[in-house]
């Protein structure tokens, strides 16, 4: 590689880096109310990406493999801070950035591929707290095992009942695995909020599902299409890679976290344990539920005071129905959190479903 080469990429990485992190800021603590406070506290990464992206203009296609990714990533990251800037300036509705900040996992998806070339990058998908972690480093560090990394199956953008699966990639046949099944909120997709929990997954050996509902959202009214598809996905993956049937967490944002009530709560379910984030639930889930399967049912409940969609009385009522109904609740209500994905709570998760408090 050129040293001209190493200079841009010097150049253009860190501010690459920050943005995808202050996007990730954004992304946690978006609250109508707040959102100038949050756009002052980022301040402007993107300006910085803006002003180095050209470099990358300048390469030749002998370095297409690492080009082609930050090109992409910094377009991505770019476009999403577009679209915030465009609701700061007044000049867009609040619910566009919510479509403007999925632009985000775009760049996440493009840059993974880097990992491997790019120590920064490689650091960058650890959870912050491990990135010191030197046993950690060093699995990261090593070749990738086969059958290992992402894997997306009919789960393009736009397409509808496909999933994407990610493996660490120093997955090994000889022992069974914790698997987490995580579900977009609504209108959302699997591939995008795969980028929500992969990260955690990496650092803390999971196997993580991340599939796409069959219709615009997941089917709380109607006909439900998406247990079979979810069943159909599952028995693809355990298939494929030892899962362990003891530690299998279904967990969901919003109307995916709704969803994990839904078919989470049924009798032939085969998810140890229920993770909604975000979520609403009508009494009747409760009152149809098999009152076998929610007795000693380890279900796991966070939510935001400040949730302006779902308000935070239902979650609290909802955990103590469940309670009453002899499901091992745990609650965790967010002071800070309106109706976004904490991030931070995924790591508390899957100690739970490792059998930690």
């Amino acid at each position: 590689m050129s040293e001209a080469v190493v200079d841009d990429i010097v150049a253009v990485l860190p501010p690459l880096l920050q943005s995808l992190e202050a996007l990730g800021f954004v992304a946690r603590y978006l609250n109508p109310p707040d959102f100038d406070r949050v756009m002052e506290r980022i301040g402007q990464p993107d300006e910085a990406l803006r002003a180095e992206r050209p470099r990358l203009e300048q390469w030749s296609e002998q370095f297409a493999a690492i080009k082609t990714p930050l090109e992409t990533a910094s377009d991505a990251a770019l476009a999403a801070f577009e679209a915030l800037r465009v609701v700061q300036r007044g000049e867009g509705e609040f619910v566009s950035l919510f479509r403007g900040l999925r632009y985000a996992a775009r760049a996440q998806e493009a840059l993974y591929a880097l990992t491997v070339r790019l120590p920064p990058v490689n650091r960058f998908f650890i959870d912050p707290g491990l990135r010191d972690d030197a046993d950690l480093t060093a699995r990261l560090a090593a070749p990738a095992n086969a059958n290992t990394g992402v894997f997306h199956d009919h789960n393009e953008p736009g397409s509808r009942g496909g999933f994407s699966v990610y493996i660490p990639e120093y997955y090994t046949p000889d022992r069974a695995w914790p698997l987490v099944m995580a579900l977009h909120g609504g209108s959302g997709n699997g591939r995008g909020f795969l980028w929500s929990w992969l990260r955690d997954a990496r650092s803390r050996g999971a196997i993580l599902i991340a599939p796409t509902a069959t219709g615009s959202t997941w089917a709380l009214m109607g006909e439900d299409t998406d247990t079979p598809n979810l069943e159909r996905i599952l028995d693809a993956v355990r298939s494929r890679w030892n899962v362990d049937p003891a530690r299998m967490l279904l967990t969901g944002m919003s109307d995916g976290g709704t969803f994990c009530y839904v078919t989470g709560l049924e009798s032939a379910s085969p998810f140890t344990h229920v993770a909604p984030v975000a979520a609403t639930f009508h009494p009747l889930m409760a009152e149809m539920a098999d009152a076998e399967r929610l007795r000693g049912l380890p279900v796991h409940i966070v939510h935001g005071t400040l949730d302006w969609m779902f308000p935070v009385q239902v979650a609290r009522q909802t955990s103590e129905m469940l309670a009453a109904a002899g499901a091992n609740v745990i609650y965790r209500e967010l002071d800070d959190l309106s109706h976004c994905y904490p991030r931070e709570m995924n790591a508390p998760m899957l100690q739970w479903l490792n059998g930690g408090a």
